[in-house]
């Protein structure tokens, strides 16, 4: 997998991943509240249906007192009246809302609804729960009144709904009275809310989605964005770098044709007349044909100086031969005879050999660096170190003489500025460039030993 996409992927994966947490625990949180709010809710309005039983008690309590309090304990005709009382008492827009009595032996007395369970003993009447209904609801009367769930038939639906019933006793004929009222529109209240929580729960959750994969086809078009331009500098870069590396191989080309016309070619053709010259002499018996062949050795071992002098321009023979060290000793050597400027040296090499193509760029970095001195800077004093350090092999230079305005540098930097760059950049290495007018300038690049495969 390339690079590029391993990256792509990095930033992407946590963002969802921790997109993707938050969103979960946000849900659930959400879901936990919710769920305590509609327990609230479902409270409140059981509550209120308490209070409403409480009310509907008292109202009936009201409505028979003035009969059971100048009855007697056995007075049929007021047992009779009471009852009757009961039996047209009902409320609820279904007239679901009805009055029960039952002796404390679970006979029912009252029931409107179902008249057929009248006279009916329901002590053990269980609900499909397993709930026993009347037991229940006597032990609450017994104890002063209270309230009591079970599941009973609906007459509006002809089906079993839930339904909470408040009862109280009847002391003087021992009789409980109550009545109930249905949940199930509490049921669908509750239902309600918690449909209406999930689907905000959903919205949310797809909202949180949808923002999510926005914001990684965001993250992937900014990806293949940078992508794109980085690749289209590096294409330029690369294209920079081919113009110039062709340019420079046209000028070396141009250069050594010069030194080959200039230097070599007019070497040879003067020895090739001094030995004709003195070839001419000595046929004719001439002595002075050998002053000539002498002349002639001289200008051939000057030709072959100069061939030696543009071989090693092209490779220095001391760094094949002997290594950087002793290159680089060579190289300072001439130019402190050359230019008379004082060397600071501070030489810290590995042991062994280094890699060829760190050895070959630290030496043209330092034969650069002394050209520029030599040309440009003016300085008396050159402090040139090189060390290694955490897996890198360091070159800093540094003289004292007029420095440049790094500004205009950068505007107009020469080709052997651009190559030593070039150098170092092509090994993956480090190369920064510093200085100021009047305080001189330094050099610093750095070149990584393991990229390379030295040995240590």
């Amino acid at each position: 997998m390339p690079l590029k996409i391993k990256i792509l992927l990095l930033s992407i994966l946590p963002m969802m991943l921790v997109t993707s947490a938050v969103a979960w625990l946000g849900m659930n949180q959400a879901r936990q509240l919710s769920e305590e709010e509609i327990r609230l809710f479902e409270q409140h309005l059981l509550g209120s249906k308490q209070r409403e039983l409480e009310n509907y008690v008292s109202l009936a309590l009201t409505s028979i007192a003035h009969i059971v309090d100048t009855a007697g304990p056995d007075d049929a005709q007021a047992k009779s009246a009471v009852k009757q009382i009961l039996t047209d008492m009902t409320f609820g827009d279904d007239q679901d809302g009805y009055f029960f009595v039952y002796t404390l032996e679970g006979v029912n007395l009252v029931h409107p609804t179902q008249p057929e369970l009248v006279g009916q003993d329901l002590y053990d009447m269980q609900d499909s729960r397993g709930n026993y209904v009347i037991r229940n609801l006597l032990e609450r009367a017994r104890q002063g009144g209270g309230f009591h769930r079970y599941l009973w038939q609906k007459p509006s639906k002809q089906a079993r709904e839930e339904k909470i019933s408040y009862a109280v006793m009847l002391p003087k004929w021992s009789w409980m009275l109550g009545t109930g009222l249905y949940l199930d529109d509490i049921s669908r209240e509750v239902a309600k809310i918690r449909a209406e929580v999930n689907r905000n729960i959903r919205n949310t959750f797809f909202t949180v989605l949808v923002i999510m994969s926005v914001a990684v086809v965001l993250v992937v078009l900014l990806g293949v964005a940078i992508n794109l331009h980085e690749n289209r500098l590096a294409d330029s870069r690369l294209r920079l770098l081919a113009h110039r590396s062709i340019l420079a191989n046209v000028a070396d080309r141009r250069r050594f044709s010069r030194e080959l016309h200039d230097g070599i070619n007019q070497l040879m053709v003067s020895v090739l007349y001094r030995i004709e010259l003195a070839q001419r002499k000595l046929k004719q018996g001439n002595q002075e044909g050998l002053t000539d062949l002498d002349k002639g050795y001289q200008v051939l071992n000057e030709a072959i100086q100069e061939v030696r002098r543009i071989s090693h321009d092209l490779r220095p023979t001391l760094l094949d031969d002997l290594g950087l060290e002793a290159a680089l000793e060579g190289l300072l050597d001439r130019f402190t005879e050359r230019t008379g400027i004082r060397l600071d040296l501070d030489i810290r090499l590995p042991g062994g050999r280094l890699p060829e193509d760190v050895e070959i760029t630290v030496y043209r970095l330092v034969q650069e660096g002394l050209t520029n001195v030599e040309r440009h800077s003016g300085a008396g004093l050159l402090r040139l170190r090189l060390w290694q350090q955490s897996g890198q092999l360091w070159l800093k230079m540094q003289d004292n003489g007029c420095g440049f305005d790094p500004e205009v540098l950068e505007r107009f930097e020469g080709i052997g500025l651009r190559n030593m760059r070039e150098r170092v950049e092509l090994l993956g290495g480090e190369f920064r460039l510093a200085s100021r007018p009047g305080q001189g300038a330094t050099l610093l690049a750095g070149l990584s030993l393991q990229q390379t495969g030295a040995e240590r």
